[in-house]
């Protein structure tokens, strides 16, 4: 590594303080949703095999937002907070 990147990293890491916060907060509101959604569908989230999960359509669709959630979280995880 550069010595311009290395301070360029430095300056950079005090303008995140709670990123890593509010991702686990969004990742948390994400499997509280899919936690009712299977619950909706009669299934407990956690414990069903991705076989039965992708024979399901209520089940699969339930996923597939779960991992459009997750992805969307990413942001939280890289953006400051103050």
């Amino acid at each position: 590594m550069e010595v311009k990147s290395i301070v360029l990293l430095l300056l950079l890491i005090q303008f995140a303080s709670a990123g890593p916060i509010g991702a686990g907060i969004c990742y948390a509101g994400c499997a509280a949703v899919t936690c009712a959604c299977f619950a909706a569908a009669g299934f407990t989230f956690g414990t069903v095999p991705a076989t039965i999960i992708a024979a399901t359509p209520a089940l699969a669709a339930c996923n597939a937002a779960f991992a459009t959630c997750e992805a969307a979280c990413v942001a939280a995880l890289i953006a400051p907070t103050p």
